[in-house]
């Protein structure tokens, strides 16, 4: 595969860029935000049990799964600008689909176009963030990903309005639709638009992923699962482990999401700083903590603080992931699409594997488990090593820096 040529971008065409990949990371969090909320309403709609919504929400990671891989050949063939502003929009209108499902079937293949567009546009959006970090030279994934909490939270809230007034899903969610469509089609304005050499092949539809992506989505692997864990156990933990009420069990796991995505909005300032290695290595101790303040917890406001740590712990862990596989080859979406679909797995198994072991045994020891994978990102997060940055940083001053390859 040959190079392409120098393709000049001025710097505040960069700086552009940076906003509007973090307007798009924004966008995509929204529509997860708006769905989330809506779970409740979907179910009674399409009429279907507890155990049948699970299993219509697996075909989410299914879609994404299977999806993820063509991400690289659809980019490959039209530009990264037109490839993300199609697979966004496609993302954004497939969230009407799920409250237009009127059983069970419909709703699974609903959920697995979902997931496939979701996948698809994430493995894109981060693609180009991770050019954007390396034309800058400085960490902006964390950012890029707090953007994409923030979004969820706004989205979430609307959708929380939403439920409240008894809006029908089916409304709510074509109108968020067509909202977040728009504004996804207008920050793709002005995302980059990277272009292969005119020689280079195609990636192929579907690879495995290379051995350096298996790699550093393990570290991800146990950051997701944690992240899982927390956000589908921690009120269920609090409530029938340590008594509490309905209203603290909420709040902890809202407190967790804020911690979260507060973290990962200010987390770049701390990667530029001490590097992503040295960063994990100390979130990985964090989220340790948390966990076993989690477990050893006598009281909620104990557990609380530990749902905390825990999130401040992982936040930062798979942006960094997602940079590392970007700067590991020379394929980054191929790369990315790997780790994104390690993860995917990871958050899609965590719920049910920690509903296993607590009904096995306890709670207490499910979390002892994430503690134990917690541990992981101490040891392992060295893998994240060549996701630093080493070249020149882009300054005002600076009449131009050198195009990306994809």
């Amino acid at each position: 595969m040959s190079g392409v040529g120098e393709v000049i971008h001025a710097p505040s065409e960069v700086r552009r860029a940076r906003y509007a990949v973090a307007a798009v990371f924004a966008v995509h969090g929204a529509v997860t935000g708006s769905f989330a909320t809506r779970v409740p309403w979907i179910q009674d709609h399409a009429d279907v049990s507890t155990g049948q919504l699970g299993f219509a929400l697996a075909f989410t990671a299914l879609g994404a799964a299977c999806a993820m891989p063509l991400a690289g050949s659809i980019t490959h063939r039209f530009g990264s600008r037109a490839a993300l502003r199609g697979l966004l929009a496609l993302w954004t209108l497939s969230l009407t689909l799920p409250a237009l499902a009127p059983n069970l079937l419909t709703l699974c293949l609903a959920m697995f176009t979902y997931g496939a567009s979701a996948g698809m546009a994430d493995v894109a959006m981060n693609a180009l963030g991770v050019e954007v970090e390396r034309l800058l030279d400085r960490s902006i994934m964390s950012g890029l990903h707090g953007m994409w909490s923030a979004g969820a939270l706004i989205g979430s809230a609307g959708g929380t309005l939403a439920a409240h007034l008894g809006a029908d899903a089916r409304v709510h969610h074509v109108l968020a639709a067509a909202v977040l469509t728009l504004l996804g089609l207008l920050a793709c304005r002005w995302v980059l638009d990277l272009r292969p050499a005119e020689d280079e092949e195609p990636p192929p539809r579907f690879t495995l992923p290379p051995r350096s992506a298996l790699l550093i989505g393990a570290v991800g692997f146990c950051a997701v699962f944690a992240e899982g864990a927390s956000l589908d156990w921690s009120a269920v933990y609090l409530r029938d482990q340590l008594g509490s009420s309905a209203g603290a069990a909420a709040a902890c796991t809202t407190g967790f999401m804020f911690t979260m995505a507060v973290a990962r909005i200010a987390g770049d300032a701390v990667v530029n700083r001490f590097g992503a290695v040295r960063t994990v290595r100390a979130g990985g101790v964090l989220a340790a903590l948390g966990g076993l303040l989690i477990v050893v917890a006598g009281h909620p406001a104990v557990a609380m603080g530990g749902f905390g740590l825990m999130g401040l712990g992982i936040a930062v862990v798979v942006p960094l992931c997602f940079a590392a596989a970007g700067h590991s080859g020379p394929n980054p979406s191929q790369a990315i699409a790997g780790v994104a679909t390690i993860t995917y797995t990871s958050g899609l198994i965590a719920p049910s594997l920690i509903g296993g072991v607590a009904q096995a045994t306890s709670l207490v020891v499910s979390f002892v488990v994430v503690t134990v994978l917690a541990c992981g990102l101490v040891l392992f997060a060295g893998v994240l090593r060549g996701g630093e940055r080493t070249g020149a940083k882009v300054s005002p001053q600076a009449a131009a820096v050198p195009g990306p390859r994809l």
